[in-house]
């Protein structure tokens, strides 16, 4: 597929099938990620692969956020908040969660280490677009509290940054809309 119209087609895919995909795919979206710029080659980002009981871990992570603060945990609310958030990881045959970890050298810039691992994953979400795929990043307030980051054994600098659901649609992608670039672009010339 063509960059240009990869940039144009992609949707976000929110409903997938159960089918497996293959390793060697989600490795070429993988290697797609590590190709996005990053200033001083820090390589901030990093990657965990949830398939089959292994999105547990997520789910897992999901209950315990939604039942933080409750006076009452195993009340029948509660059990079935909790059990509505742990499905949640469920919602793909594969998830791929991405974390920022902020290289602490000299002269590195910590919002440019957030920047590297975004555009990690639009190359990803462009990667498995182009290989037919549907993916959806999905972010949200429970990626980035210190449970999260308990779950997957990242230190309290680092952050999650987001979890790409990925497997074959099962929808129909919807129509893009975007205004023009033209509205939202001022040349600035001599």
């Amino acid at each position: 597929m063509e960059a240009l119209e990869a940039i144009r087609t992609r949707r976000s895919i929110g409903k997938v099938k159960p089918d497996p995909v293959a390793k060697e795919t989600i490795e070429r979206i993988l290697e797609a990620g590590v190709w996005a710029p990053n200033h001083r080659l820090t390589e901030p980002w990093r990657f965990f692969v949830m398939t089959g009981g292994g999105r547990a871990k997520l789910g897992g992570a999901l209950a315990r956020i939604a039942l933080q603060g409750e006076a009452d945990p195993g009340s029948p609310e509660n059990v079935a908040k909790a059990e509505s958030a742990r499905a949640k990881a469920l919602r793909a045959p594969v998830v791929i969660a991405a974390a920022v970890t902020p290289s602490e050298a000299k002269g590195v810039i910590e919002l440019e280490e957030y920047g590297a691992v975004f555009a990690a994953i639009q190359n990803m979400l462009l990667a498995a677009h182009a290989l037919g795929l549907g993916a959806v990043w999905r972010t949200g307030e429970p990626c980035y509290g210190p449970i999260m980051n308990e779950v997957f054994g990242l230190q309290p600098k680092d952050r999650m940054l987001g979890f790409i659901y990925l497997g074959v649609p099962d929808m129909t992608p919807p129509e893009g809309k975007r205004e023009s670039a033209a509205s939202r672009t001022q040349w600035i010339e001599d």
